[in-house]
């Protein structure tokens, strides 16, 4: 088969250079499906006081979220590595706004739960594809791609809690229903990228691309490592669960905080979340993701432990700094893991994201357990330790440092 000239020219943008319209796009996608995401934790002071959950009902709430968002996940990536889906997000999307609707409207714990199930759904079916598409067109500076990627994310999580306190917590739960119009937009911008996956198929189908060499490593030493990057995602996440879910009635109780209040040192927190993920993609390219990875989970550690027992300002001050230190820890992983097994971007995509939430919502629960036995306050004692499991990054084999 031949190539026209305009078919050289795009099969070379969309396999050699990177493609900062297409990583824009994604970026931005990601940022209205976890804005979306993050209405849930965001409307727990609500959920709790209208329907008198306790902490453990709120740890569910967000472990049945979480759940519905990782066990699907690799699943959906070993699918779309065979069989690629470019329109597979609207689809997700379509599912994250149905349980935002619902959301608005539900009138007891078992249908908050559905709804929030509902969401996790459409997440799980968003970001193997959405995560391969950041690597397809990072023309080799993957770290950068995923990063990119990764603000978008990490920022509409940091947006969501402050639209809520605007637009829901004044009005009550059924102004949830306006979030809807976030997720409209997303599908606008979900099929722009979809028409550009859909191209890049169509080329790659008639030259066979060949991504990336395997990596110099035995089978069993890509299991050690993978299995390394899942513990230190179980040590981020479960702390990260920690201030996600629980930041506001633990700033409510300890500094008598108002929820709005509140809900801006969340967003503070979760901003620095955004700065740090910018950080941590480029710094990998540049000195190797080994290093990064390590300093992220336990560089956090001394301002971890510090945190419980310091006042209002240095509570904010050291939030900022865990959040921007621990945040630039997953594009290191998750590339990282890439590379290990480049073949696999979607499994891969799918395992760690999935992995993640899975170990956000298993951390809710069980952490909303423990405050509901001993106070919110302990639950940070206990947490801050959990950064100190970072030092088996130690043992990752060193992999290039760019491509």
């Amino acid at each position: 088969m031949t190539y026209t000239s305009s078919d050289k020219d795009n099969h070379k943008e969309l396999t050699q250079k990177t493609v900062y319209s297409i990583l824009f796009a994604i970026s931005f996608g990601h940022l209205l499906n976890d804005l979306l995401q993050a209405v849930i934790p965001a409307a727990y002071p609500i959920l709790k006081d209208k329907y008198a959950l306790t902490f453990t009902q709120v740890g569910l709430i967000t472990f049945s979220y979480q759940m519905a968002a990782s066990i699907l996940q690799p699943f959906v990536g070993f699918y779309t590595d065979k069989h690629p889906k470019p329109y597979s997000q609207l689809v997700g999307m379509c599912f994250t706004a149905s349980g935002i609707i619902l959301l608005s409207y539900a009138s007891s714990f078992h249908i908050i739960l559905l709804s929030v199930i509902l969401v996790g759904i459409g997440s799980s079916i968003f970001h193997p594809e959405a995560s391969r598409v950041s690597y397809l067109a990072s023309g080799g500076k993957r770290g950068l791609a995923q990063s990119i990627f990764q603000i978008g994310g990490n920022t509409g999580t940091a947006i969501g809690p402050l639209l809520v306190a605007w637009i829901v917590v004044p009005n009550g739960q059924q102004h949830i229903i306006w979030f809807v119009a976030a997720a409209m937009l997303a599908i606008i911008v979900l099929s722009y990228i979809a028409r550009w996956y859909q191209n890049h198929l169509n080329l790659a189908a008639k030259k066979k691309i060949v991504l990336e060499n395997l990596p110099n490593l035995s089978q069993t030493r890509v299991v050690i490592s993978v299995i390394i990057l899942l513990v230190l995602i179980f040590s981020k996440y479960f702390y990260i669960a920690s201030i996600s879910s629980y930041f506001t009635f633990y700033l409510i109780e300890k500094f008598s905080l108002s929820v709005a209040d509140a809900q801006f040192h969340l967003f503070l927190f979760l901003l620095s979340v955004a700065a740090g993920t910018l950080l941590g993609g480029p710094l990998g390219d540049k000195f190797g993701r080994k290093y990064v990875i390590w300093f992220s989970v336990l560089g956090a550690a001394p301002f971890t432990l510090m945190l419980p027992y310091a006042d209002l300002f240095w509570t904010t001050v050291l939030s900022i700094i865990i959040g921007t230190i621990m945040s630039s820890a997953f594009p290191a992983i998750l590339v990282y893991a890439q590379e290990l097994l480049p073949k696999k971007l979607g499994m891969v995509s799918g395992l760690f994201y999935g992995f993640a939430f899975g170990m956000g919502g298993l951390g809710s629960a069980l952490l909303g357990n423990l405050a509901d036995h001993t106070g919110i306050e302990y639950v940070y004692h206990i947490c801050a330790y959990l950064p100190l499991i970072g030092i088996i990054a130690y043992f990752l084999p060193n992999l290039k440092k760019s491509v």
